[in-house]
């Protein structure tokens, strides 16, 4: 993911000749399916840059440049105990104009995802006899030792209401990953930034910034909250048009229904694209939207909330965001429910975003404004530590 030190370099335009050091990370959308079930050793597997790598503070390859690869292993799960495996490794680099540079590298990281990548670079799948439906499957067959009516009753409920968990590797095209230099990389290619426009009255901008409340309220039960860390500056559908383009997507509203939905995601060890959002308030008031972006677990997301002000900026409407990234989760005793952990640097979700937004070509202006007046930790409502430099990214549409 990138850091908010990218902020500040986004505004350069031409790529340079550079030498990207080993153990630098490439954040990437896969533009390829791959599948352990499916993918064969050999199978072609491409991918972009989402977001600048900056190296001794300057941009080094802007988003855009493509990754080509191919799947090296691929392991489907034959069995409840037996872990799927899948090997993917980027081994070129190309730039606007088709030209290709090799790379040594391996996939760190998937994001958002409940498997796991070790040292080497395998993605080593989840055991479908750990998941929570298979756990009932358990349960169930000691009860039929007992009773083998009521066994077969509670099997056909849990049937009617819960799949197998699937344990096989399977990612779409849109599924973002780190992946690490392991060899440095002389780059010569070409590239561009985003097209952005300098806003002119930052004066104005930083008065806007600096009035708005900054902390989010929980309203069940009511406790303070989300830190604010990004304004949008645009009509409702603009933004609406560059979170999908972005591949984000709206929540559900909180009902029995996305409750069931969420409850079969957890146990079956899936996603949930559209899973429910508690609801916080800013100044009193309900988000007017909200987009999250998942993968294949219930446990982790990119997440945020949208309030409109009653200001305007250019004559354009004003709305200030909440993002933080869902990093795991566990059951509330207070609550009842199941309720997500958060990365505590929410600066990094905010990032996030900036490089989301920017890759989708729709953003006109980026300003990172600070607030003197923000406090540099606090708690969610939940307990968790929120920890920022209390700055404000600030996206003209």
């Amino acid at each position: 993911m990138i850091i908010r030190a990218i902020l500040p370099v986004l505004l350069c335009s031409a790529c340079f000749a550079a030498n990207i050091p080993a153990g630098v990370e490439l954040h990437v959308r896969l533009q390829s399916k791959v599948a352990s079930n499916a993918s064969k050793p050999g199978d072609a597997v491409s991918s972009v840059i989402i977001a600048p790598v900056v190296v001794d503070g300057a941009v080094a390859l802007h988003a855009g440049v493509r990754l080509h690869g191919e799947v090296k292993f691929a392991k489907l799960s034959k069995g409840p105990e037996d872990r799927a495996t899948l090997e993917i490794v980027f081994n070129r680099m190309e730039d606007s104009t088709g030209q290709h540079v090799k790379i040594q590298s391996r996939v760190s990281e998937v994001d958002n995802a409940r498997e796991s990548v070790d040292e080497q670079g395998r993605i080593n799948g989840i055991i479908a006899s750990q998941t929570i439906s298979a756990r009932m499957d358990q349960g169930i067959g000691r009860v039929a030792q007992r009773s083998s009516g009521l066994a077969g009753f509670l099997g056909l409920v849990k049937g009617a209401v819960l799949k197998e968990a699937d344990a096989d590797i399977v990612y779409e095209p849109g599924v973002e990953m780190n992946v690490t230099l392991t060899a440095p990389v002389e780059w010569k290619g070409t590239g561009a930034g985003p097209n952005l426009v300098p806003i002119a009255d930052t004066g104005a901008l930083n008065r806007l910034v600096n009035s708005q409340p900054y902390q989010t309220r929980a309203e069940k039960p009511p406790k303070p909250s989300d830190i604010t860390n990004l304004m949008l500056i645009g009509t409702e559908e603009e933004i609406r048009e560059a979170f999908k383009a972005a591949g984000w997507f709206t929540a559900a509203a909180l009902n029995s229904l996305s409750a069931l939905e969420t409850f079969r995601a957890i146990a079956e060890s899936r996603g949930y694209n559209e899973a429910p959002m508690s609801i916080l308030l800013l100044a009193d008031q309900k988000a007017a939207m909200d987009f999250q972006k998942q993968n294949n677990t219930f446990a982790m997301r990119h997440h945020l909330r949208v309030w409109r002000r009653p200001d305007t900026f250019q004559g354009k409407p004003v709305w200030v965001v909440a993002a933080t990234h869902d990093i795991g989760i566990e059951l509330s005793p207070e609550q009842r429910t199941f309720i997500h952990k958060i990365d505590s640097n929410i600066d990094r979700e905010r990032a996030k975003v900036v490089s989301d937004l920017l890759f989708t070509g729709k953003v006109r202006s980026l300003a990172l404004v600070q607030r003197p007046d923000v406090p540099r930790e606090t708690k969610n409502a939940t307990g968790d530590t929120v920890v920022t430099d209390a700055a404000m990214a600030v996206l003209v549409f």
